[in-house]
Formats: C-alpha cells, sequence, structure tokens
C-alpha cells in the first residue's frame, strides 16, 4: 500500500522536475544559430552532390558508350564477303586484342539482318536501332548479368551485297568504380570542408555571443539596489541595442525610486503641519470639559483632515507623474477663479497669524492648459511658505498667464534662490527662512517643470519676495 503523503511528495517532485525552466533544456543561442546555418548548408551541399553526381554518371556513360562503338566500328570494319559468304576476318586472338577490357567482361556478335549468326556469343540480342538511327545503345540481360550494349547496323555495301549488324556488349564494373571513385573524390573533401565550416562557425558564432554572457553574468552579480548603466561591447548593433534597452530600463527604474523616495519626502513635509495642527486641536479639546468647545475643536479637526487628504491627493497626482515621466493630462484652467478660491481657503489662517492676505487681478479670466490639482498646490506651497517666513502682507496676484505670490518679508538673497529649488535646502542658518525642511519651492519647482511652465524669484518692492510661475499659451 502507498502512502498517502509520499504520493503527493512524488507528486510535487514531479510538479517540481517538470517547472524546470525550459532555458535548462533548451539549446543554446550559439546551437541554434549554429543548426539554422549548417543545416540548410548541408542540405544544400547534398542536393548539389547529387546532382553532380548524376551529372558524372552521364558523361561517364556517354564515354564508356563511345568506347563501345569505336569497337563496333573496328568490328564491322574487318567483315568482309568471302567463299562462304560474310565473315569477320579475325581470328579470336585478334577479337580478343580489339575488344580488349582489364576490367568488365566484353562479349559481341555479328549478325545478319534476319538474326542468323555470323560471328561471336549465340543468343546475344539488343533492341535495334529505331527512326533510321544506324546504332543505338541499350541495357540487356545475358548469362544471368546485366550488360551495356550497342547494336550496329550496316547496309549493303559494294563489296557485300547483304547488310548486317554488329552487337557489342560489356559488364558495368569499370563505369561503377569510376562513378564511385568520383563521389569519393568529389564528397570527401566537401565533407571536411563542412567540418571545417562548423568549426570555424561555432567559435566564430560563441565569440560574437560572448557579450551576451558577459551581459548576463554582469548582471547576475549585481547589487539590487544598483541601477547603473551596465558596461556593453560594441561588437554588434543588436548587442548595442540589447544593451541600451538594460541601460534605459535602469534608468526609468531609477526615475521610478526616485519617484517614490521623493514622494514618501513630500508626504513628510506636506502633512506634518495638518497633522501636528489636528493632534493639537484634539489634545485642546480633550482638555476642555465644555461640548461647545469640544464641537468647535472637532469641527476645525474636521477641517484639518479635509486639507490633509486634498494635499495627498496632490502628492499622487506628483507621484504618478513623476514615476511614468509623462505629461499629466492637461485641461482648461481658469486661473482667476483657482486664485480666488485658494486664497478664501487660507484667509483663516492668515487672519490667525495677523497677516493681511489678499489678491488683485483677478476680475479678468485668465484660462490656461494645465492641471487644477497641481495648480493649487503650487498656490498653496507658496501662500504657505508666506506665511511662515514672509512679512504681515502677502498678495496673490494674477498679470496674464502669469501667477504671482508676493510678501512684504526678509526675502532670500540671490544667491540662495537657485539652491532653495532643490530638495532640503533652507536657508541662511539662524535666519527664520532656515527654519523649515526645505521642501516647499522643491515641490513647487518640480509641479511648475510638470505643467511645463516657468518658475522665478525675484525681489519685490520695496522689500520682500515675489515667486512668479508663468504658463504658457493655450493649445
Amino acid at each position: 500500500m502507498i502512502d498517502a503523503g509520499a504520493r503527493v511528495n512524488g507528486q510535487q517532485q514531479q510538479t517540481s522536475a517538470g517547472s524546470q525552466p525550459a532555458a535548462v533544456r533548451a539549446p543554446s543561442l550559439t546551437q541554434r544559430v549554429l543548426r539554422n546555418v549548417l543545416v540548410p548548408l548541408a542540405l544544400t551541399w547534398m542536393v548539389g552532390a547529387v546532382i553532380a553526381l548524376v551529372i558524372a554518371n552521364y558523361f561517364s556513360e556517354q564515354a564508356f558508350d563511345r568506347g563501345m562503338l569505336d569497337d563496333a566500328y573496328a568490328l564491322s570494319a574487318n567483315v568482309q564477303a568471302g567463299e562462304r559468304g560474310i565473315e569477320l576476318m579475325l581470328s579470336p586472338r585478334e577479337v580478343a586484342t580489339v575488344l580488349f577490357d582489364q576490367i568488365d567482361k566484353v562479349y559481341f556478335a555479328v549478325q545478319r539482318l534476319d538474326g542468323s549468326l555470323i560471328s561471336g556469343q549465340a543468343g546475344l540480342q539488343a533492341p535495334l536501332p529505331v527512326d533510321g538511327a544506324r546504332y543505338r545503345f541499350s541495357d540487356v540481360n545475358y548469362e544471368g548479368s546485366t550488360l551495356r550494349a550497342v547494336v550496329l547496323e550496316h547496309d549493303a555495301e559494294p563489296d557485300i551485297s547483304m547488310p548486317y549488324r554488329v552487337i557489342i556488349a560489356q559488364t558495368t564494373l569499370s563505369r561503377a568504380a569510376l562513378v564511385r571513385q568520383l563521389l569519393g573524390y568529389a564528397l570527401a573533401p566537401q565533407i571536411v570542408l563542412l567540418i571545417l565550416l562548423a568549426i570555424w562557425l561555432w567559435y566564430g558564432i560563441r565569440s560574437d555571443l560572448r557579450p551576451l554572457g558577459d551581459l548576463q553574468r554582469a548582471l547576475d552579480r549585481r547589487d539590487v539596489r544598483d541601477l547603473s548603466p551596465v558596461a556593453v561591447a560594441q561588437t554588434s548593433r543588436e548587442i548595442q541595442r540589447l544593451g541600451n534597452a538594460v541601460n534605459s530600463l535602469f534608468e526609468r527604474l531609477g526615475n521610478s525610486v526616485q519617484a517614490q523616495r521623493e514622494f514618501v519626502g513630500n508626504v513628510a513635509h506636506e502633512l506634518r503641519t495638518p497633522l501636528a495642527g489636528i493632534r493639537a486641536l484634539a489634545e485642546y479639546g480633550l482638555a476642555q470639559h465644555d461640548t461647545k468647545v469640544w464641537r468647535e475643536q472637532l469641527e476645525r479637526v474636521s477641517e484639518r483632515q479635509a486639507r490633509a487628504s486634498h494635499l495627498i491627493d496632490q502628492l499622487l497626482a506628483l507621484a504618478l507623474a513623476e514615476e511614468a515621466r509623462t505629461e499629466l493630462k492637461r485641461v482648461p484652467v481658469r486661473l482667476d477663479v483657482l486664485a480666488e478660491q485658494t486664497v478664501l481657503r487660507h484667509l483663516a489662517r492668515a487672519d490667525a497669524r495677523g497677516v493681511d492676505l489678499g489678491a488683485r487681478g483677478l476680475d479678468d479670466g485668465v484660462v490656461v492648459q494645465a492641471n487644477e490639482a497641481l495648480v493649487e498646490g503650487i498656490l498653496d506651497n507658496l501662500i504657505d511658505n508666506a506665511l511662515r517666513y514672509g512679512g504681515r502682507t502677502i498678495t496673490v496676484e494674477l498679470a496674464g498667464r502669469t501667477l504671482s505670490v508676493i510678501d512684504d518679508g526678509p526675502g532670500i538673497p540671490l544667491e540662495a534662490q537657485r539652491a532653495l529649488m532643490q530638495r532640503w535646502a533652507q536657508g541662511p542658518a539662524g535666519e527664520k527662512l532656515g527654519q523649515g525642511s526645505g521642501l516647499g519651492l522643491s515641490i513647487v519647482s518640480r509641479y511648475a517643470e510638470l505643467l511645463g511652465a516657468e518658475l522665478r524669484l525675484e525681489a519685490a518692492e520695496p522689500t520682500g519676495l515675489r515667486v512668479s510661475v508663468a504658463f504658457g499659451e493655450v493649445a
């Protein structure tokens, strides 16, 4: 009786054996290329060898047949009219000399046209010439052997009143031996050449495909965190394209990883303030005993939570755009309406800080091709930065397709403006500007880049900072 566990283990082993990668049993690329080259070449060579053999056999037959015909003419030249009629004027020794052959056995017969024998082997017959031809070649059977024969007919001549025919037949041993020699001399060198060609192709193909093995080993040894380009041998366009494709994949993976890291950093930066505010509001509400205060705090918590959710949506949109490295879907956006809504959303916070937040230039409708979430993100970050580091007055200005946030704070030195576009960059130590996490302007810069807009930092008059985002023409 077979144990059920053993049966299951056996099935698992069979499944495991059957699920081995196909590459383990598949032939190598060198073998496949060699087979695809040599098999058609060998078939072509075989067809060519057969054709060459047929042609060689044909011409060798022609040569041997011509020799037999010459022997027939030699015998007929010695046929004359004698006392007993037509006679062959050669003795058996002379006939043997004329028809001598070292390998093949030769038979002959001199006959009258009625088939009666004049001289030679009785019973030797062969098909007669047709259509007025004087001679004819054919294969005949005589005394159990297959012979090649020729029949030569002579009409009545001045010295011979009766026509006659001469039949010459011989075995085909010489012909077969010649064909075998031709076949051997023709095929043996070609086989040697084919083997040498296979060896040459084997080493040549392996040499050409060696960069693939080098690429495989380089990828096998590479750490999962290493996305730097791999070295690619410039041996062929195909190898170069494959290496470029691998490096392009590494580049896209690197961009994706970088986008994920930036997403995490952006989330930490953007959600730190609303989450801290939610916690402070909750702690303050828990410390109170008045239900009215609880309700007010819960409402404010709800507002902060809504803002945090909105920020998450914005960051997700940025992360997707970063990862895909493609432009976000752009739609017509009313900058005046969006700027007004954003200003209204930040009024309460500005009032709480004692900051005069206003707007100008919103009377005329301005439409640009953009993404509403990213434009909101730009305004939210710029207003947030101004509230944190600006002065007592903040103005959101719309002039044409240029959206600006202006404050009367200390401003940013010219040499520090470019640095603040980078992630984690902060202002000079000891100043209020250097107390943030250094992500605000970098996020604004990336949003503007994704929207195809131009970000500018300029000194405001008389003091402060003007941050402007200029959008392109409407498509």
